[in-house]
Parts: structure tokens; sequence; C-alpha cells
């Protein structure tokens, strides 16, 4: 069921299309700052209250990140497992024809769980419009000095990396000792991963749909993408321990990311989590009470809509037409800046991470509402 309140949602809508056998649901939750702006997920299971979920946690994403979009998602029930991709084409493209009156007057697309550039491509070719999407491919171009900004470049992954160091210094953790856990290893997690490698911390535990890979001397990130690639699951990579999907949270690290699925730390395994700090790369991968538990454990959290910006700002970097470069540098300064604000304003007010950020989300919503 989906509740309304002051903020939204503004629209939800269920379409269909009987020839491509196109199920979808779009929810525009809030367009005070601007036209609302989410990605496409395409899972067997998704509906219209999780599609409202994550609108909402858009809505206060890109208010925090000080974007003019509003929030937004859309979600296509199919498995992509299971069909091919002329029919995924086909299924992409009657959503967006479905969708085309309010793109991207009040909606702007983007790639999210099994859609990508390739899908962004699609989705504006048949919609009409440029920008309709982003994350459309690099060689997919408005003007000649305007293309798109593809998210497998790893801006989410990217700004995650930089929201954990500055999680990491604000908890007193050394990162070039600090060992990380990361739950998922698509192209958010295994971004953060390469780049967190980089930055000099020790990856010792990756987790997929498969299973876990575990070794505490450490795992190395292009081994780990060439196992991924090849074998089709990180637990084929060697040497490691292999362990359940869900051990993955129970590991003796300083740092856990849950780079997957929604609510996977929740009060069935919360009380096993060890970690010192959690960065939400995915969605409301922490239940409300699962954060409070964690909160007073002191356990430093970085809520999603603070981590995982990276995607969305890579988004307005492109809506405006800027370079790579330039995406990556806006990117690292407004996640550090951000997660700064709310960590700083945790420990000052002695409330979750998370309600410190909704709070301020709201405060930069209400006013653009004129309340």
């Amino acid at each position: 069921m989906i509740k309304h309140d002051e903020f939204g949602p503004e629209k939800v809508l269920e379409v269909y299309d009987v020839e491509t056998g196109m199920h979808g649901f779009l929810v525009i939750d809030n367009t005070a700052l601007g036209p609302g702006k989410g990605g496409i997920r395409m899972t067997p299971s998704v509906t219209a209250e999780e599609v409202f979920r994550l609108a909402r946690t858009m809505t206060w994403k890109n208010a925090l990140a000080e974007l003019p979009f509003g929030g937004a998602k859309s979600g296509i029930v199919a498995d992509p497992k299971k069909i091919t991709k002329g029919e995924k084409k086909k299924i992409i493209e009657a959503f967006a024809r479905a969708i085309k009156p309010l793109c991207p007057s009040q909606y702007i697309a983007a790639p999210d769980v099994n859609t990508g550039e390739e899908e962004m491509r699609w989705f504006v070719e048949a919609n009409g419009s440029w920008q309709a999407a982003t994350g459309k491919p690099a060689n997919l171009c408005y003007e000649e000095d305007k293309c798109g900004i593809p998210h497998e470049l790893g801006s989410t992954g990217y700004g995650v990396a930089c929201s954990t160091e500055v999680a990491a210094k604000h908890a007193g953790i050394d990162l070039k000792n600090a060992t990380v856990a990361i739950e998922g290893f698509g192209n958010v997690g295994s971004f953060a991963a390469k780049y967190l490698q980089e930055a000099g911390a020790k990856i010792i535990a990756v987790s997929d749909s498969k299973g876990t890979i575990y070794n505490e001397k450490g795992l190395d990130f292009l081994k780990l993408c060439e196992v991924k690639k090849t074998s089709g699951s990180v637990v084929n990579y060697k040497p490691g321990e292999v362990k359940p999907q869900k051990d993955i949270f129970s590991l003796p690290v300083d740092i856990l990311i849950p780079a997957a699925l929604s609510d996977s730390i929740n009060s069935t395994n919360i009380k096993e989590v060890k970690a010192k700090i959690i960065v939400e790369a995915a969605n409301i991968a922490i239940t409300e009470e699962a954060e409070d538990f964690l909160r007073e454990r002191n356990v430093t959290v970085v809520p999603d809509f603070v981590a995982n910006a990276g995607g969305v700002i890579s988004s307005y970097a492109e809506y405006k037409g800027l370079k790579h470069e330039e995406m990556f540098e806006l990117v690292k300064s407004k996640i550090v800046r951000n997660t700064k604000i709310v960590l700083e304003e945790c420990d000052k007010k002695k409330i979750c991470a998370h309600k410190v950020a909704l709070d301020i989300a709201k405060e930069r919503v209400k006013k653009a509402m004129g309340k």
C-alpha cells in the first residue's frame, strides 16, 4: 500500500503493452526542485510499492546533493535471464513509448538494476527525446560536445568510495590498513572495490548471487573482475574460502558495504554484524530498526542517499553537458561535503545518520514547496 503524505507521490502509473508483454510502473514522487529523476529497474518481483520507496529515496537524494531534480523511479516486471536481448529491447521501447508524455518534463530516466547504457539508448530513441534519460553511451551525442555519460564509468561506486574515505577518517580508522567486505559485485560494488583498493584499503570479502569469497590476506580487484567475467561468479576466485552469501554480513571487518538489494541488513542478521562502519551503496540496504540498533552499538552508518548519490550527480553532469573528468570532480566534491556534514551532525545531535540526512533533505524540499 502506497501512503501519500505532504511530499507525494504526485503520480503513480501502471502501464501495459499487450504485444510485448511489458508491464511497468512509474512513480513521480515530488517535483518541487525539478523533474523527477530516477532509474529504471527490471526484475521479476518489482512492485509499485517498491518503486515508490525508491522514488522517495530519490527525492531525498537529489535534495541532499543540491541538484535541480525531484524524486522518481520506475520498474519493469521482467526477468532478464529468461528473455532474449531482442525481447528486452522491445519491452524497454514499449515502456518508453508508454510514458513519453511525461519525459523529460516530469521524469528523466536512468539505469538501475538490470539496465545500463544500452537500455538507455533504446529508451531515448523510442521516447524521442535525448534528455529523456541519462546514463547513455558515450558515443551517443546530442551535439558534438554533449554526449552520454554511462554509469558503466563507475560514478556511483566512485562516490561510495569517496564517502567511505570520509567515514573512515571520521571514525578514526586508517583506510590504508582497513579491511572491507562488499555485498554485491555489480556496477556499484565492483567500482567501490576498485577505488577503495586504489586508496589502500584491503578488500577481504566480496559476494554475489552464488555466494561469498573470503581471503583475510586480501582479494585482487582485477583478478576478481576476470574471474567474475569468465566463470560467472566471484566464488571461483582463488585463493579464497567460499562461504554462503549471507555470511558477508558477519565477517570481522572494519568496513561493510551492502551494494546489492534493499533491506539486506535487518532484524535477522543485525546482531551478527561486526563492522565498525557501514556505507549503504544499495538503496534502502538497512532497515530502520536495524539502523537504530547499529547506532546504539556506535557503528558509523552512511545512509544510501548520501553515499550512493554519485550516479545521480553523474546524471546531472550529463544533463548539463559536462565532460567525464568534470563529472568525477563534481561527484567527489558533493559526496565528500555531504558525508562530512551528515556525520558531524549525527555526532552533535546523537541521532542516527539517516535521520540527520533526512531532516536536511526535507527542509530543502519544503522550502522549494513554499512550506
